[in-house]
């Protein structure tokens, strides 16, 4: 059979296999159609049915792109910023009388992906800080001692709430969970007054090894996470539902790895008190937890203290 009869015969397969077996058992049938195959491809019928098969092989090669960049995720995408983050506090290794260190990692940030959530980050490690309002003040403390510090406290954030804005400067890693995040950039002392950041936008990127992403609303603080795990895997479509892909670590995995690596609080899995013949149940959390959130949680806390001693753009 020549070209022009296979591909006339593979053109009618699709939409009419009934005509193809036809087409293709009657020699005299093609001979006729072969003389006249002018008149026969320049027919209507044909060319919609070239149309619709060229529109399929179309269709499939867009999906397949699509597929295919949606499979890269973040490591695709383009960077427009560099920031940096020295950390103060990592051990060279696990154990106990291991020297601090200090160790800096970059991150490269996707503004064009999420570019609300890479201002918020820009502007925490700048000099200016990221300028956010004071919360409102809690008048229903029950000691007066309490409601006392809290007013020292309001009144200090006022003074200085349009002129210095909320930094990373001396902010703690305060969560990690080994293969599935490393919780970075939790504000203490003057900042606690402060309002949390708002993170908005969505985008497609997932979490894989070294994606730097923020919890989407208000009650993530002004912290990020770095997930030290594997793509596809449980932590990583939680992150990916939750969280706002920012970046990812450019520089400095071996840090990431350590942080990783880190020992962290741990519950204890054991009831001591009933096996003494006290009451029976499950380790209750600390105040600071239940009335905190988990950012003031000790679970899963560094044993060593780690903190952010500088930051600054690229």
């Amino acid at each position: 059979m020549t070209m022009i009869n296979r591909s006339l015969l593979l053109l009618l397969s699709i939409t009419s296999p009934s005509r193809a077996f036809n087409f293709a058992s009657s020699p005299s049938h093609t001979k006729q159609h072969i003389s006249n195959n002018d008149s026969f491809l320049e027919s209507p019928i044909v060319h919609n049915r070239r149309e619709f098969f060229g529109s399929i092989l179309t269709a499939s090669t867009i999906l397949t792109s699509s597929a295919a960049i949606a499979a890269d995720g973040a490591s695709e995408s383009a960077i427009t910023d560099k920031i940096y983050i020295e950390f103060k506090g990592i051990a060279n290794s696990n154990a106990a009388d291991a020297p601090p260190t200090k160790d800096r990692i970059v991150i490269g940030l996707f503004g064009n992906d999420a570019p609300q959530p890479v201002s918020v980050l820009k502007q925490l490690v700048s000099k200016q800080g990221y300028l956010s309002k004071c919360k409102q003040l809690d008048t229903t403390r029950l000691l007066q001692k309490e409601q006392l510090e809290a007013n020292k406290v309001y009144n200090a954030c006022l003074e200085n709430e349009d002129t210095a804005g909320v930094t990373y400067d001396y902010s703690s890693v305060w969560r990690i969970i080994k293969d599935e995040r490393i919780d970075v950039g939790a504000v203490s002392g003057k900042f606690v007054a402060r309002e949390n950041a708002l993170f908005e936008g969505k985008n497609n990127l997932s979490h894989d090894y070294g994606v730097v992403s923020v919890r989407r609303g208000d009650d993530g603080g002004y912290g990020f996470t770095i997930f030290p795990g594997k793509k596809g895997s449980s932590a990583a479509a939680v992150l990916d539902e939750d969280n706002i892909v920012v970046g990812r670590v450019l520089e400095g995995m071996d840090v990431v790895e350590r942080l990783n690596e880190m020992p962290v609080v741990k519950s204890s899995s054991v009831n001591y008190m009933a096996l003494t013949g006290g009451a029976k149940g499950t380790v209750a959390p600390s105040r600071a937890c239940r009335y905190g959130g988990p950012m003031y949680c000790n679970e899963n806390k560094p044993l060593r203290k780690v903190l952010i001693e500088s930051t600054g753009t690229l």
